[in-house]
């Protein structure tokens, strides 16, 4: 049942801190890193048979509670060779890969994301201490995949929740020339801030359906109120149903209206429960809905994808030929 919940639960962690004692100190246990050259480290789908499509790097969720060792060693991680952990993970991220590996070449990392535990606490410092730890791990992913990909090919960032901060984080970590092979990058169910996008000029907020180099964000609230700071007190928002900024309604599945409220920069929908999402601790799925974020407009989603994929083609041939004719 656990899984279940934390499948969609939300995230950002860093430095593993254990609690076995020896001489009155804590000692930490943090599980062994990822070894990215090995194949059983990622999930992969390649569903571009005819090469058009876009290279999508997904970063998963929170999927684990504090646990502890064998030993007795409390740990604020999971661990990526451990088959429970991973078969977790692997929940979120086949289930994702059914939507954005069609017409695209898919690839996802197991990787040591932070426990729930930290963000229960909902305090930014706890967070943000945690966190660096899971961050290391997805910025050598993707410098991994970044280094063996066709950079003619347009790329594609998505993470959900935790896997939304490692987004911003990639922004922040990406060099220039990747940044100019980035079609757009998808922050689901987390926050962008103004001190983010002060500190990276490769965050810039979407504007509409089929810019590029650009970054998509929303959370989704049945009301302003049930707002939760650590994770969507955000300062950019589009609705990924018809791409407005504005407070522009729009229409999901014939019954659901979504509309973002552009004080607060968070998605308000009516005419849906989000029942299918218990409550968690008091602390998601209580007014807020963050767990449907990569589910509830997934059709959206997956056709925006292939739009801005083509968008950025179009405009790199575009710049091709205006050379050419320039020579």
């Amino acid at each position: 049942m656990l899984a279940a919940i934390l499948a969609i639960i939300c995230g950002a962690g860093m430095v593993a801190c254990c609690n076995s004692k020896s001489g009155g100190l804590e000692q930490p246990y943090v599980p062994k890193e990822p070894d990215y050259d090995n194949p059983s480290m990622w999930i992969t789908a390649d569903g571009d048979a005819d090469g058009t499509g876009a290279d999508v790097f997904y970063v998963v969720s929170t999927w684990e509670e504090d646990w502890t060792t064998d030993d007795g060693r409390l740990c604020h991680y999971a661990d990526v060779w451990n088959a429970t952990h991973r078969e977790h993970m692997a929940t979120e991220i086949s289930k994702v890969a059914t939507y954005m590996s069609p017409g695209n070449r898919f690839f996802a990392p197991y990787y040591r994301h932070t426990t729930i535990d930290a963000w229960v606490t909902q305090d930014e410092d706890t967070i943000s201490r945690r966190v660096a730890l899971a961050m290391d791990d997805v910025c050598k992913a993707f410098d991994h995949f970044q280094a063996r990909r066709d950079h003619s090919r347009p790329l594609i960032i998505a993470g959900f929740s935790q896997g939304g901060r490692a987004m911003v984080e990639l922004l922040k970590h990406m060099s220039d020339e990747t940044y100019s092979q980035l079609a757009a990058a998808y922050v689901l169910g987390y926050k962008v801030t103004k001190a983010d996008m002060a500190q990276c000029p490769h965050i810039r907020p979407a504007e509409g359906e089929t810019d590029t180099g650009v970054t998509i964000c929303y959370n989704t609230v049945k009301d302003v109120k049930y707002i939760k700071s650590v994770i969507a007190a955000s300062d950019i928002c589009i609705n990924p149903v018809n791409w407005r900024t504005d407070a522009t309604p729009a229409t999901l599945h014939d019954t659901i209206t979504v509309a973002v409220s552009p004080e607060y920069h968070v998605l308000v929908v009516t005419g849906y429960s989000g029942s299918e999402y218990a409550p968690y601790r008091d602390f998601i799925n209580v007014g807020d809905i963050h767990s449907c974020e990569p589910w509830l407009y997934s059709d959206c989603l997956a056709r925006n994808i292939a739009v801005r994929a083509w968008a950025w083609r179009n405009s790199k041939q575009n710049k091709a030929t205006f050379h050419v004719k320039q020579l």
